[in-house]
């Protein structure tokens, strides 16, 4: 086996998944362009919700977002609040106690939103009837007449779930523009291209509204202690339940202040799809099968390369091979263009603004750094990410090969 011929192998491995990747984001990018508007009527109908906000160690803006909350327009005896306040302040949670809302504060040893989730369902009073449940994140900002037009669009719906349009809160920061961005990038691939396709939007972590019972039983089939949307999607797909995207309802989201922040959070997200590719993989043959495409979709959408990890690879494809072989090199670098161009095409002007060189300018140290982030098993979070990666990795071997499980 000589140099070469490991050299043509790596390549062609590595050049068919980045492309697949490449391709998979080019076409709901594009398609994202497209106009497609759901047209939302006035509901006859006014729902009962309970908006639940779990809050993990958010003392500084919880209590903004709670305040939000309780401003709406919509009428106050159709909706309560539940806020999960989990190793948070004294102080804030004396805060949030004179509020007419019901406090939880669980003490868990190792948290997790899932956990939050399940804790606030548990505890909802049993004589209490809801049709709809809203989640929201600790940092989320809503507007007076949103829950209006949340039960506008969910009554139109005519499903079981739907997703709200989140955007940045604040872009004070090079992380917290960069995380506007990359949020943007997102929304449009994998919620508004996906909507106009036909399939079911991406759930986003927050600002998303489930039929209530839906809820309530499939809430406690969660068992990871990371990426409760990757599990609900799937639980979603599983019973194929449409999730309905509405681009023009806004929920505002704190980003992340500093590059620590936003490595740490990108390699809980690449954990996270690894976890629900290896947990859910099983399930592509019948979902084919069955022509459940939504399903497919979610799994496909698993299998590809996390964003960072993708540009890693064609930054250093591109640079390395023209010192080796430049005719291997060509295709490296139509590659680049068209995901330049895919994410182009999925960013809103209104983010190309008088930052936007100056923070690109520092994307290969933040792909560097984020790859780097994604192996490194720092901090209990990280480490129980990435022992939950092994033993499915192990359950994969044994599987496929006879190998005794380690995990």
């Amino acid at each position: 086996m000589n140099f070469w011929w490991i050299l043509y192998v790596v390549d062609g491995l590595l050049f068919v998944a980045v492309l697949l990747t490449v391709l998979y984001f080019l076409v709901f990018s594009v398609a994202s362009m497209m106009k497609h508007r759901v047209e939302v009527k006035r509901a006859k109908e006014q729902y009962r919700y309970i908006v639940l906000i779990p809050s993990y160690k958010n003392d500084k803006v919880i209590v903004k977002t709670v305040n939000s909350v309780l401003g709406q327009s919509y009428p106050q005896r159709l909706f309560d609040v539940v806020v999960v306040s989990d190793h948070q302040s004294e102080l804030v949670n004396m805060q949030l106690a004179q509020l007419p809302v019901t406090l939880l504060t669980p003490d868990f040893e190792i948290s997790s939103k899932a956990k939050s989730l399940q804790y606030a369902v548990l505890h909802l009073p049993r004589f209490k009837i809801y049709d709809a449940v809203l989640i929201l994140d600790a940092g989320n900002i809503v507007k007076p007449e949103f829950l209006k037009e949340v039960n506008d669009a969910y009554v139109s719906s005519g499903t079981k779930a739907i997703q709200t349009h989140r955007l940045s809160a604040n872009r004070e920061t090079t992380a917290a523009r960069l995380d506007a961005i990359f949020e943007e990038i997102n929304t449009a691939i994998f919620r508004r291209g996906h909507q106009v396709m036909g399939l079911s939007a991406a759930l986003n972590g927050s600002g998303m509204v489930f039929d209530f019972q839906w809820f309530k039983t499939n809430i406690m089939k969660v068992r990871t202690a990371i990426g409760e949307d990757k599990a609900l999607e799937a639980l979603l797909a599983q019973d194929n339940i449409f999730v309905d995207y509405f681009e023009d309802i806004y929920v505002f989201d704190e980003k992340v202040h500093d590059m620590k922040q936003f490595n740490d959070q990108h390699a809980r997200w690449a954990h996270t799809q690894l976890h629900a590719l290896l947990s859910h993989v099983r399930y592509l043959p019948q979902a084919l099968i069955n022509r459940h495409y939504d399903h497919v979709d979610k799994i496909v959408q698993w299998m590809l390369i996390p964003r960072t990890t993708l540009m890693g690879i064609i930054a250093l494809m591109s640079v390395v091979l023209p010192f080796i072989y430049m005719t291997l090199v060509i295709k490296w670098w139509i590659v680049a263009a068209l995901i330049m161009l895919a994410f182009a095409f999925a960013t809103p002007d209104y983010l190309v603004d008088e930052h936007f060189n100056r923070d690109f300018a520092q994307s290969p140290k933040i792909i560097v750094e984020g790859i780097v982030n994604i192996f490194r098993a720092g901090g209990s979070e990280t480490t129980v990410r990435v022992s939950t990666a092994k033993k499915w990795l192990g359950k994969l071997r044994a599987k496929f090969f006879g190998e005794k499980n380690r995990g």
